[in-house]
């Protein structure tokens, strides 16, 4: 834990003005920053050589619906220099792009695809942002908190066409309604070791 919050230190002097917190939590050290300044801030710990954050590991998305800006967007970057983690964070809605880091780091490319994919999060200067892991014409975004468990179209081979057709979702039983009584359950009868927990033993 020293040493990350002698990292924490560290950044503070150097470029605290490209992030707004810095906190030491569960043995990593996340820095929230704007979508403004999220480049610069990639930027620095890359070619800064105290720190050499060469490796970008992830880009992912966090929704929180209640929020007003409902997205986080976060970033997991490595040093193989220094032996050390860092993530960044920062939040956006769903009408207002985040910087793409694709200038700062190539890898960029396919985590912001996913991102804009699963949750729909806008990414700009981006050179190709489209969908990465979900089919053509797919609507909506899957990671989304309100996007319905059962989507909204199911796929399947017809026989007769002999191709892929897409459909609207037909549930074939009731997902959503359940009275919760089954044959081993009820209000008429105790079944056998009950008795244990109610006080009822005879």
């Amino acid at each position: 834990m020293d040493h990350l919050s002698d990292l924490a230190s560290d950044l503070e002097t150097s470029c605290s003005d490209l992030y707004s917190s810095a906190i030491v939590s569960i043995g990593e050290l996340t820095l929230t920053t704007s979508r403004e300044r999220i480049v610069p801030l990639l930027r620095h710990l890359r070619d800064d050589p105290q720190y050499k954050f060469i490796c970008l590991l992830d880009i992912c998305g966090v929704d929180w619906p209640e929020r007003r800006e409902r997205f986080e967007v976060v970033y997991h970057l490595l040093s193989p220099t220094i032996n050390q983690r860092i993530r960044l964070k920062l939040t956006t809605d769903e009408m207002t792009p985040v910087p793409s880091a694709c200038a700062v780091y190539p890898s960029a490319d396919w985590y912001e695809r996913e991102a804009w994919d699963m949750f729909g999060i806008l990414f700009e200067g981006h050179p190709d942002l489209r969908r990465l892991l979900t089919d053509y014409g797919f609507e909506g975004h899957p990671l989304r908190k309100d996007f319905p468990l059962t989507g909204y179209v199911e796929v399947r081979y017809d026989d007769h066409h002999k191709r892929v057709v897409y459909e609207p979702v037909e549930l074939r039983q009731e997902y959503r309604h359940f009275d919760f009584l089954s044959p081993w359950e009820g209000t008429d009868y105790q079944l056998p070791g009950d008795e244990k927990t109610t006080g009822k033993a005879e």
